[in-house]
C-alpha cells in the first residue's frame, strides 16, 4: 500500500516527456505539504524527498519514457536508500563531522566528468528534468560522510598482512589459468526480506531500462551500493571463482554479452554486465639478468671473477676490474626471448645465482638471474593489491556497521 501511495505522488510528478514543468519550480511549497513517508529516529523524511530521490534514480537509467509500473518499483529502493543516508549521516552527528560545500562541489565534478560534462552542466541537466540538484548533493554529502566515519573508526585498526598479500597474488595468478569475465556490477542493498522484495522488483524496472540503452557505468554510479560504484561499477576481469555461488552460476549460464540478473544473493539484488570473456591466458616469465662475458675465453678469469661475486649488485664492480670482462644488464626480459638453451639455463637457476658457463660471441659468459616473475606481465602490484584488500575489509565493516544501525533504528513507514 505505501508503495503505490508512492507510486501515486511520483506519477502526478512526471508528465509525458520525463522534463521539468513550469508548475514544479512554483511547486516546491506545496512538495512540503504532501506529508511524511518514514521517519528515522525522529527525523522525517518526506514525500518530496523520496518523489526527487525516485526522479533521480529514473534519470540515472535513461532509456525511454518510464511506465507506471517502473516507477512504482523503483519508489521503494528511492526510499530505502534515503533511510540509510539518514542513519549515515546521524552517525556523522556523533562525531560532529561537517562536510563543506567545496567537497560536494568536487564530488559532483567528479561524476560529471565521467559523463563528459561539468558540474553546472550536470545540475542544469537534472533541473531541466525537474530534479532538485539538492537531492543528489544531499546523497553526495552522506557517502563523503559515512567514508570519513568508517575509515576514521576502523581504517587503522585494518592490517594486511604480507601473508595476506601472497595468498592474494597467489589467487590472481591461479585465475589467469582459467576463464575470465570482465564484469561491471550493480548492488541493491536489501537486508531483510520485504526490502529485498523491492529490491528485486526495482532491479527487474532498472534491467529494463538497460535493455533499453540507458547507460550501465552512470546506473551504477547513482544507484549501486557497492565500492564498485565510484568506477561505473567496473570489476575489472575475474574468473568465476572471484564471485559469490549464485553470481558465479549465472555468469556462467549466460549465452553470451549483456545483462545478468537479477541474482538474489544474502543480503541483497545483483545485477551484472558482462562485457566480454577470454580463455585462458598463456603466462609467461619476465627476468632481470645481468651477463657478464669474458671476451678472450678465459675461462680462469671468469671463474675466478664468480668467486668474488655474491650479489647481483657485485656484478658490476667486479667486471670493471678486469679488461677482459663485460657486463649487460637484460631488464624484464621475457624467457622466451632467450631461445630455447637460454631459457633453459635461466629456469634452471636460482635468483640472486649465476647460471652454467656458455660460449656467447667467441668467448665465454654466464647470466645471474636478479628477479624471475610467473605471469608478471598481467599480476597487480603488491601495494595496488594490499590497498584492495584493504578497501574491501573496510567495506565490510561498513555494511555490517549501517546493517546493525538499521537494526537499532527506530523506522517508521507512513
Amino acid at each position: 500500500m505505501v508503495r503505490q501511495i508512492f507510486a501515486a505522488v511520483l506519477l502526478s510528478a512526471l508528465p509525458v516527456g520525463y522534463t521539468a514543468t513550469a508548475q514544479d519550480t512554483g511547486a516546491q511549497e506545496r512538495l512540503a505539504l504532501e506529508g511524511v513517508a518514514a521517519i528515522v529516529n525522529d527525523q522525517p523524511i518526506s514525500y518530496s524527498d523520496v518523489r526527487q530521490r525516485a526522479r533521480l534514480l529514473l534519470l540515472s537509467l535513461g532509456g525511454q519514457q518510464p511506465s507506471q509500473e517502473q516507477i512504482q518499483q523503483i519508489t521503494g529502493q528511492a526510499l530505502e536508500q534515503l533511510i540509510d543516508e539518514r542513519l549515515q549521516l546521524e552517525k556523522a552527528a556523533e562525531f560532529e563531522m561537517e562536510i563543506a560545500p567545496e567537497e560536494i562541489n568536487s564530488a559532483v565534478d567528479d561524476m560529471a566528468r565521467q559523463s563528459g560534462a561539468t558540474g553546472d552542466q550536470l545540475k542544469q541537466q537534472l533541473l531541466a528534468a525537474g530534479v532538485n540538484p539538492a537531492s543528489l548533493e544531499e546523497q553526495m554529502r552522506a557517502e563523503i560522510a559515512w567514508s570519513r566515519v568508517m575509515s576514521g573508526l576502523y581504517g587503522s585498526r585494518i592490517r594486511i598482512s604480507d601473508n595476506q598479500v601472497d595468498d592474494q597474488l597467489n589467487r590472481v595468478r591461479s585465475s589467469l589459468q582459467e576463464t575470465q569475465y570482465r564484469i561491471s556490477e550493480i548492488f541493491l542493498y536489501a537486508p531483510d526480506a520485504e526490502t529485498k522484495s523491492q529490491a528485486m522488483e526495482a532491479a527487474s524496472s532498472i534491467i529494463e531500462q538497460l535493455n533499453q540503452g540507458a547507460d550501465f557505468r552512470i546506473a551504477a554510479q547513482r544507484i549501486s551500493s557497492a565500492p564498485t560504484s565510484a568506477t561505473g561499477g567496473d570489476m575489472g576481469w575475474i574468473s568465476t571463482a572471484d564471485l559469490a555461488p549464485a553470481l558465479a552460476e549465472a555468469v556462467e549460464d549466460a549465452p553470451g554479452p549483456g545483462i545478468v540478473g537479477p541474482v538474489s544473493v544474502e543480503n541483497g539484488i545483483y545485477i551484472l554486465n558482462l562485457a566480454s570473456k577470454r580463455e585462458p591466458a598463456k603466462l609467461t616469465t619476465k627476468v632481470d639478468l645481468i651477463r657478464l662475458q669474458v671476451t678472450d675465453g678465459n675461462a680462469p678469469d671468469l671463474e675466478t671473477a664468480m668467486e668474488t661475486i655474491e650479489t647481483c649488485e657485485d656484478v658490476q664492480s667486479v667486471s670493471n676490474s678486469k679488461s677482459n670482462l663485460r657486463h649487460a644488464d637484460l631488464t624484464d626480459i621475457d624467457v622466451e626471448e632467450l631461445g630455447a638453451e637460454g631459457k633453459d639455463l635461466v629456469l634452471a637457476t636460482e635468483v640472486g645465482q649465476p647460471t652454467e658457463i656458455f660460449a656467447a660471441g667467441g668467448g665465454l659468459a654466464v647470466m645471474y638471474v636478479c628477479r624471475r616473475e610467473d605471469g608478471a606481465e598481467a599480476l597487480p602490484s603488491r601495494d595496488d593489491l594490499k590497498g584492495r584488500l584493504k578497501d574491501q575489509e573496510l567495506s565490510m565493516i561498513s555494511e555490517r556497521e549501517l546493517r546493525d544501525m538499521r537494526r537499532e533504528a527506530t523506522i517508521i513507514y507512513r
